[in-house]
């Protein structure tokens, strides 16, 4: 079930990295991507250190984005990479095979190459604009994903599809209908009134669509 629910560390004027994954641990998420784009890998380190062991205590993934020698280093469950990153492939064959790989994409031919390179899951979006993320592809909505879904069934591919870009605890049943396997959310976490209990709405719409 943690695949199909991710938060992807952000900061704001109110938390920071580290505490932004604490509120999501709290709130029921079991799937936490530390992403500090611009950071220098002391840094990414240093947040590490500290919510690999949250993660641990919560039983929740700790995936890293984009550093393939420092999830190395550190033992993470496993990497995150960005159209602009590593190839999978590559990474891959840093890591072998006891590691998580995850790709970006935002249309069918990405999805292609990154089955093709060995990738375990797909980061797909956004459902709608985000500031969240710089150089934001173009938006998808409910009907490019089904689009991609359909085309990943032509094509025999059968990767969990994570949506992810603007997406609010509404947004999630008529999200999982499209046929995407999860979402994974940043600011609608860390930017609300109560970020413990909007992580729980978020697991609790997920949770109760699959049950539907």
């Amino acid at each position: 079930m943690s695949l199909s629910f991710q938060f992807i560390t952000h900061c704001n004027s109110r938390y920071d990295y580290v505490s932004g994954a604490r509120l999501a641990l709290e709130g029921g998420c079991r799937w936490i991507q530390l992403r500090m784009k611009g950071a220098s890998d002391a840094d990414v380190c240093a947040a590490a250190e500290v919510i690999m062991p949250l993660c641990g205590r919560y039983g929740a993934m700790f995936i890293l984005d984009d550093r393939v020698e420092l999830a190395l280093h550190l033992h993470a469950d496993g990497v995150h990479l960005g159209r602009n990153d590593m190839p999978v492939a590559e990474a891959r064959a840093m890591l072998g095979s006891e590691f998580i790989i995850g790709g970006t994409a935002n249309m069918i031919d990405d999805i292609v190459r990154l089955n093709n390179e060995g990738a375990d899951y797909i980061g797909c979006g956004p459902f709608r604009f985000t500031t969240t993320k710089q150089n934001l592809s173009p938006v998808l909505g409910l009907e490019g994903y089904r689009a991609i879904v359909a085309g990943m069934k032509e094509w025999g591919i059968d990767l969990p599809l994570i949506a992810i870009g603007g997406i609010t605890p509404g947004d999630i049943p008529s999200l999982l209908a499209t046929g995407v396997s999860g979402i994974a959310v940043s600011g609608a976490i860390l930017d609300a009134n109560d970020p413990v209990e909007q992580t729980r709405r978020f697991r609790e719409s997920v949770e109760s669509s699959f049950r539907s």
